[in-house]
């Protein structure tokens, strides 16, 4: 282990206000594993709010054959 510092955990409503991304895109890259800060409690998601942070600052690239199934 080590120090743990205080993660900022917040709900997939607050996390989407705070970073003006929708509610349905942070779902979606939680239930796709692209997201990996989170926690889940009973059927509520808590999220790292800055890793989420981080996440939108680093650039993806986002391959052609994402498409839905």
């Amino acid at each position: 282990g080590g120090g743990l510092m205080q993660a900022r955990m917040v709900s997939i409503g607050h996390g989407a206000e705070e970073t003006g991304v929708s509610y349905s895109a942070l779902r979606r890259w939680i239930k796709r594993g692209e997201f990996k800060y989170y926690v889940k409690s009973g059927n509520r998601y808590w999220i790292n709010l800055d890793r989420l942070i981080e996440f939108l600052n680093t650039p993806i690239t986002v391959t052609a054959d994402e498409e839905e199934r």
